[in-house]
C-alpha cells in the first residue's frame, strides 16, 4: 500500500503570504470655537498645527475670530486648510471639539451626542449641572489639566506653570516702575547699586521658573517651601547658589520685610495654604510688590483677592498686589503655541490608531485625562467632589 499524504496537492503548492492588514486610519473632524470665557484669549491649535493635521487628511472647522486673541487671523487658518465658519453650531457640531476653557451649559447643548470634548476642567469652578449635561449627551470628555504622561508629568499644566513663573517676574518688574506706582526700583543688578530682593513661596514649577528669571535679571532670591526634596531639586536645577528654607514664620517675616518682590506659588490639595499673614504684609516695604500666582486656589497671602487683566493690581498696607488667576492668558500667543505643540501629537496619534477609542486603549495619558466616557463618569476625584456615580475607565475600555 502506497504512502498517503495528509495534504492535498493544492496545499503542497506555494501559497501567497497573508500579511496583517494595517488598521484603518481615522479621519478627524475637529471644531475650534471662539473662547467666550471672560478675558480668555488663547486657542488650542495654531495655524501651523492646523496645517499639519490637514496634511494628514483631517478636517478642521474654526469659528471666525477664534484666533484673534492670540493674534492669529482667519486668513492664516484658512490658508492652513481650515474651514472658517460664521455659525457657532457648525463648530460645536464636529466630532471632536477642542477648547481651552470648559464649555458653558449653552455650549454643551450644541455638542453632538457621543462627541469628544477636549478642554480644561477647572474642577473648583464647576457645578453638578455641568457633569449632568455631559452625561445626558453621552459625551467623552478629556481634561487637559488631568493628562499625565509616562513620566508622571502633567505636560500642559507644567508648560502653563513655566509661563506663569517667568511671567510673574515680568509683571513684578512692570509694577515696580515709578509710572505704575511702584518704588521705582529696577529688578536687576546694576554696578554700585544693591540688587533687588525677591522672595518666592513654593519650589514647584512656577517657583523654579520665577527663580530662574529673577536670577537671570540679577536679583537676590530666597525660596521657601516645606518640602526639602523640592528645595534640593530646585538647587540642582538652577545650578546657582540660592537661599532656600522651610517655611518658618520668623525667618519668612524677616525675608518679607527686606524684599522688593514676593511671589506666591504654593499649591494645596484643595486650597492654597495662607502662609503670609496680614501682619507680615504690614511690615513689608512701601511700594513692594506681591504677585500671587496661586490665587486660582485661593491665594497664599491673607490680603489677596481676585483681580482681572483689565484691573490687575490694588494696593493694601502700601504693598502692590497682583492677583489675576489666569496669568498665561496675558501671553496668549506663547500659551497657544505651547498648548498646540502638546495637543497636535495626541491628535495625530488618535487618528493613527483609528479613532479615539483605540488610542485610549494603548495610551495611558489619554485615559488619565478622561473624566467622561460615553456619558459615564470615570474620574474618582470628580465623583467624590460632587457625589456622583463613578466607573473605572479600565473596566470600560477593554
Amino acid at each position: 500500500m502506497g504512502y498517503i499524504s495528509p495534504f492535498t496537492k493544492e496545499q503542497l503548492m506555494p501559497q501567497p503570504e497573508m500579511l496583517e492588514i494595517k488598521k484603518q486610519k481615522g479621519e478627524l473632524f475637529i471644531g475650534l470655537p471662539k473662547e467666550t470665557h471672560f478675558e480668555e484669549k488663547r486657542i488650542s491649535l495654531t495655524p501651523d498645527a492646523v496645517s499639519a493635521l490637514v496634511a494628514h487628511g483631517h478636517r478642521i472647522v474654526v469659528e471666525t475670530g477664534a484666533g484673534e486673541g492670540a493674534n492669529y487671523s482667519d486668513k492664516e487658518y484658512s490658508d492652513a486648510g481650515a474651514k472658517i465658519s460664521y455659525d457657532i453650531k457648525e463648530v460645536f457640531g464636529c466630532n471632536i471639539v477642542l477648547k481651552v476653557e470648559p464649555p458653558s451649559l449653552d455650549e454643551i447643548k450644541m455638542l453632538n451626542p457621543q462627541a469628544v470634548l477636549i478642554s480644561a476642567l477647572q474642577l473648583k469652578t464647576q457645578n453638578k449641572k455641568y457633569f449632568q449635561a455631559l452625561a445626558k449627551k453621552r459625551i467623552t470628555a478629556i481634561a487637559f489639566d488631568y493628562i499625565k504622561d509616562e513620566h508622571g508629568v502633567y505636560p500642559i499644566v507644567k508648560s502653563l506653570s513655566e509661563i506663569a513663573g517667568i511671567a510673574s517676574m515680568h509683571i513684578a518688574a512692570e509694577l515696580m516702575t515709578t509710572s505704575n506706582g511702584g518704588n521705582g526700583l529696577l529688578l536687576g543688578n546694576i554696578g554700585g547699586v544693591p540688587p533687588s530682593e525677591v522672595v518666592i513661596l513654593g519650589a514647584g514649577t512656577v517657583g523654579e521658573f520665577a527663580a530662574r528669571s529673577a536670577i537671570g535679571l540679577g536679583a537676590r532670591v530666597k525660596v521657601f517651601d516645606n518640602s526639602i526634596t523640592k528645595l534640593r531639586k530646585l538647587q540642582h536645577c538652577i545650578q546657582s547658589p540660592i537661599y532656600t528654607s522651610t517655611v518658618q514664620p520668623k525667618t519668612l517675616a524677616k525675608a518679607l520685610m527686606r524684599c522688593d518682590v514676593a511671589i506666591g506659588a504654593i499649591r494645596g490639595k484643595d486650597r492654597s495654604p495662607v502662609i503670609v499673614t496680614e501682619g507680615m504684609i504690614e511690615q513689608m516695604k512701601e511700594g513692594a510688590v506681591i504677585v500671587d500666582v496661586s490665587i486660582d486656589r485661593g491665594g497664599c497671602f491673607e490680603t489677596s483677592k481676585v483681580t482681572t487683566h483689565s484691573k490687575p493690581a490694588f494696593t493694601q498696607h502700601g504693598v502692590i498686589h497682583y492677583c489675576v488667576p489666569n496669568i498665561p492668558s496675558r501671553y496668549a500667543r506663547t500659551a497657544s503655541v505651547s498648548i498646540s505643540n502638546i495637543f497636535t501629537p495626541y491628535l495625530l496619534d488618535i487618528a493613527e490608531e483609528g479613532g479615539f477609542e483605540n488610542a485610549a486603549r494603548f495610551d495611558n495619558s489619554l485615559r488619565n485625562g478622561m473624566y467622561f466616557y460615553h456619558g459615564i463618569l470615570t474620574n474618582k476625584t470628580v465623583a467624590d467632589w460632587f457625589d456622583l456615580p463613578f466607573s473605572d475607565i479600565n473596566l470600560l475600555i477593554l
